[in-house]
């Protein structure tokens, strides 16, 4: 499939709003509860962003610094939780990509929304999918990034790109999740759970499977 179909595809395929549901309805991780379900979730958004490579379009995903006090080092979108300020999932998605790999904003345009996640960790999580045109290299924030990467959205497609692993953490019960291999870089967890997710709403096609 050319670039330009597979996009208009994603396009038409997206939520035009962001989802507005906090439990019923989200993509819970491995469809378990959250470890502090007592709690309401934590807000916040990712920037699934489609870097304009030539003929072909590119996934972003950064590596998280290792002296962050939590998820140091995991392959990660872009993002973090909302703040006082934020006045929609984009505006919170693009202002973490700016302060970690100095995104221009006037780069972006927004294509539209996946549904919610709901994580394992309690994050109801927004992933909001845009195009890049960048007029200018990223540059990694070193207090949160160590390294940033793209993998080629088709690359994405295929269904024997994606594997299950198992693992604990702590106290928790044993948990399945997804893996992406993409050269050197093993993308799991969250980031791989929902860029699973994107895969299979709006990448696939019946003739992908």
């Amino acid at each position: 499939m050319q670039d330009e179909t597979l996009l208009a595809q994603i396009k038409h395929r997206l939520l035009d709003q962001p989802d507005g549901s906090k439990d019923i309805g989200c993509h819970k991780v491995d469809g378990v509860p959250p470890l502090h379900a007592k709690r309401d979730p934590k807000p916040s958004a990712v920037l699934i962003g489609l870097v304009e490579r030539g003929p072909l379009s590119h996934v972003l995903y950064i590596e998280r610094s290792s002296h962050l006090r939590a998820h140091a080092g995991q392959i990660a979108f872009p993002g973090g939780r909302v703040e006082e300020g934020d006045r929609d999932p984009v505006m919170t998605a693009l202002r973490e990509a700016e302060e970690e790999v100095d995104l221009n904003q006037d780069d972006v345009d927004v294509l539209g929304f996946l549904p919610n996640y709901l994580s394992g960790t309690n994050y109801l999580i927004t992933p909001v999918v845009a195009t890049i045109k960048p007029r200018k290299p990223f540059v990694a924030n070193p207090d949160e990034v160590a390294s940033f990467f793209e993998v080629p959205l088709p690359h994405l497609i295929p269904a024997n790109h994606y594997s299950k692993i198992r693992f604990v953490r702590g106290d928790e019960a044993q948990r399945e999740t997804w893996r992406i291999d993409y050269q050197d870089r093993a993308i799991w967890g969250i980031t791989a759970s929902m860029t699973r997710m994107f895969r299979d709403l709006v990448l696939t096609s019946k003739e992908d499977e």
